[in-house]
């Protein structure tokens, strides 16, 4: 009787799946996230493994690339079972060893029919070496802010690529970066080209005195990490800089913002710089930045993305740069599977946050050409913020060919949508510079 390992956190569609491959004949075993998938892995040695990619406790990729590591999984057919169709992902997944990439709801006889075509003989290729990660320096102890008030600035407020000039003056031009201080900590959101002026303005403010940053990155996509070789506390040895994220598609979270740091791409590798950096791939959607408590939350996005909701005793702020909002459109790019359970959490996931920061790329007519690339059309983000009972709502992830002008249009309109849905919720449109303090149940100026 041939094995196989079925791991998926949605019982609702793991355990219908299961019961028909019993029937059909193959001994099925069950886990609900990657984690505890991979351990079952390595002890039954399964002949297939059915793998979703958005869990907990390690992603699908994760999971795929960790076993393709292990040289007594060789055998071990992967099939990935999304709700998603993004271009992107399926390239993610042929490059981590997946034999077949089928999209929900799937079909028990199709389903069948890929099993059947996976136990034809064929080659086995050898298994893959993990990428060097570089090594984790255990950092001294180091000054962090002391201020215990929840304080926000943007310093990057655009998707894309960065769009310096006259045109964008007033609301920015560089990539996603967002600085938190709240209860002691400073968090850095992402790590586009923003956050280099952000850098140089911290070294300005500690000076000789070290400083504590951790780092969030939301997905590796090139415009939420490209500042980061030109971020200047990582250039000194009394900074500890603490990088967490989720990213596993391809040599993991380490070795992805090392590339870019290669020769000939650029002159200092990230093993060659002098702060303390430690890099962590996070296995849980809860964690704790010191006495902050943090949240992830998969979105609608090609890859790997996560939002992050940010705990403080002043409230709370969801920062959700990439995601394409469920609607009629995105039945036809996805089917009806997966990216209405991603709406659904989402929600829940924006709850009555003090603050929501998100992306709202495309006006209407322009999302009609775009359904399906992981971005917000302002109508629909509007309305979401709504549903979520959010107090103030950010347009954010700003498109590189909207000038001022087109923002503050694309504001207008979005209140007007807001005015006629009979909803009261603050709505701007995140600008370079701006800064605010959050405060119980209220926004003010900082």
């Amino acid at each position: 009787m041939k094995t196989i390992l079925i791991i998926d956190d949605d019982a609702s569609c793991r355990n219908p799946a299961a019961e028909f491959l019993r029937r059909d004949g193959w001994r099925v075993i069950e886990a609900e996230d990657g984690e505890s998938g991979l351990v079952l892995a390595v002890q039954y040695r399964p002949d297939v493994l059915l793998c979703d990619l958005l869990m907990p406790r390690m992603n699908g990729y994760q999971v795929c690339r960790a076993v393709r590591e292990h040289a007594e999984l060789a055998a071990t057919k992967i099939v990935i079972m999304t709700g998603r169709d993004f271009a992107a992902d399926r390239l993610s997944a042929d490059e981590v060893g997946v034999a077949a990439y089928l999209v929900k709801p799937v079909e028990f006889e199709t389903l069948r029919e890929v099993l059947v075509r996976l136990a034809q003989p064929e080659s086995v290729e050898p298994a893959r070496k993990a990428a060097p990660h570089p090594v984790a320096v255990v950092p001294p102890e180091s000054a962090v802010a002391t201020d215990r008030a929840t304080k926000v600035k943007f310093w990057g407020v655009r998707g894309s690529i960065p769009t310096p000039g006259p045109t964008t003056v007033f609301f920015g031009g560089n990539t996603s970066c967002v600085e938190l201080r709240v209860d002691g900590q400073l968090i850095i959101l992402d790590a586009g080209s923003g956050i280099r002026p952000l850098g140089k303005a911290l070294a300005a403010e500690f000076g000789d005195r070290p400083m504590d940053v951790t780092l969030l990155v939301t997905h590796t996509h090139w415009d939420h990490i490209q500042g980061f070789p030109f971020f200047l506390p990582a250039y000194h040895a009394r900074n500890r800089v603490h990088i967490l994220g989720y990213e596993g598609a391809r040599d993991g979270l380490a070795a992805t913002l090392a590339g870019q740091m290669e020769s000939p791409y650029f002159p200092v590798a990230l093993k060659q710089m002098p702060g303390n950096i430690v890099i962590e791939e996070v296995k849980d959607l809860t964690f704790q930045i010191g006495a902050t408590r943090v949240e992830a939350c998969f979105s609608n996005h090609p890859g790997v993305c996560v939002g992050y909701r940010i705990f403080s005793g002043s409230g709370s702020v969801v920062y959700l740069p990439d995601n394409e909002c469920f609607n009629e459109h995105t039945l036809t790019a996805h089917g009806e599977g997966l990216p209405r359970t991603i709406e659904e959490k989402l929600t829940k996931f924006i709850a009555n946050a003090d603050v929501l920061i998100t992306d709202a790329q495309y006006s209407a007519d322009e999302y009609k050409h775009h359904v399906g690339w992981g971005h917000g059309c302002v109508d629909d983000v509007v309305l979401f913020a709504i549903a979520g009972g959010v107090r103030r709502l950010y347009l954010f992830h700003h498109d590189p060919e909207h000038d001022d002008r087109t923002i503050s249009s694309m504001l207008m309109h979005a209140r007007e949508v807001a005015a006629a849905a009979g909803s009261s919720i603050r709505i701007e449109a995140a600008r370079e510079g701006e800064q605010f303090t959050l405060t119980p149940r209220a926004v003010g100026a900082m």
